[in-house]
């Protein structure tokens, strides 16, 4: 049974632990907070990120950066139409042992890193794809009939680029559901970009501190799952899955007549995970309402298929999403 000051306590260090990563990823990366701020959410919530966004945003710096602050191991995958299972999760290798004897051993491959970059996932073929699947779900790889354990934390983050389609693959949808969030990198403004070019261009900075460490990410993430909320909060987040829905209790408008299939139970699972750890980061003792919202976009965005009527008129996922939340209540 924890104490009654334990709570404040537990909330101010999960909350000083995710500043101390965001102040130091600020001497290599120029804006982004409020990615940050989502892909630190989903690594506590032991989630995957799939980021959107064309070239030149700084999404591999951003990833590089984090895992040195964290101090975890960082891998990072060039996603080609050539690539191979075995590129991503290893190979068995004829070697000799001290004996001399020849013997199969196992190479482990680049997936085998706390935090894996899955640059431009969209260009392999889906049978290269599906490689990461086990990985994302078992946390662990299955080569030649024998599992191997992925190290915890583990989170894969992949990238897309929203405006060269030709020669992709475009991810399954069983494979899209499985990422916790749908992260959008927006271009940087003015000033932003002027601080690009001193960082670039500059000599180059000091190597960043390790703030964090493994232990203590689980420790948050144990946390994350610890945070009450409350049957009514809860029952929105239900609501809201089911509004996305065509033909459902609840639905919208909008979702009845551009949905084909709505947001999955992984969709609910996302909302209540993300908005227990924005509470707990925020230093508040309870989900809100406000905090179900806040994630909604990210949760969702990648879960809702639009038919051929929202297809044709240009109707967007994150456009569903935002008629839901306007329309669901709060309490019904």
């Amino acid at each position: 049974m924890e104490s009654s000051a334990e709570v404040p306590e537990r909330m101010a260090r999960a909350r000083q632990s995710y500043q101390a990563v965001k102040a130091e990823l600020a001497r290599a990366v120029v804006g982004h907070d409020e990615l940050i701020e989502h892909v630190f959410i989903a690594l506590v919530c032991g989630g995957h990120c799939l980021l959107e966004g064309v070239p030149g945003l700084g999404k591999t710096l951003m990833v590089r950066s984090l895992a040195a602050a964290l101090n975890l191991s960082f891998s990072r995958i060039q996603f080609t139409p050539d690539l191979m299972p075995a590129d991503i999760t290893g190979t068995q290798m004829l070697t000799e042992d001290a004996a001399g004897r020849k013997i199969f051993d196992f190479q482990r491959g680049p997936i085998f890193a706390h935090i894996v970059l899955a640059d431009e996932i969209n260009r392999a073929t889906p049978k290269t794809q599906s490689a990461l699947l086990e990985a994302m779900q078992e946390q662990s790889v299955t080569v030649a009939g024998k599992g191997h354990r992925l190290e915890s934390p583990f989170m894969v983050l992949a990238t897309q680029n929203p405006i060269e389609m030709e020669g992709t693959y475009p991810l399954p949808e069983a494979q899209v559901d499985r990422f916790f969030f749908k992260l959008l990198l927006e271009y940087p403004g003015r000033e932003e970009l002027a601080r690009i070019a001193d960082l670039t261009t500059s000599p180059s900075p000091a190597e960043l501190n390790r703030v964090l460490d493994a232990e203590t990410i689980l420790k948050i993430r144990d946390w994350v799952r610890q945070v009450p909320i409350a049957a009514a909060v809860k029952d929105y987040a239900a609501r809201l899955i089911l509004a996305t829905h065509p033909h459902k209790n609840g639905r919208d408008a909008a979702a009845e007549k551009y949905v084909l299939y709505g947001a999955s139970p992984r969709g609910l699972q996302s909302l209540v995970l993300a908005a227990k750890a924005r509470a707990l980061l925020g230093e508040r003792p309870n989900v809100s309402f406000d905090d179900i919202r806040a994630v909604a976009p990210h949760s969702l965005r990648h879960r809702i298929i639009l038919n051929l009527e929202g297809d044709a008129e240009g109707v967007t996922a994150e456009k569903i999403v935002a008629d839901v939340v306007a329309g669901v209540p709060e309490i019904e």
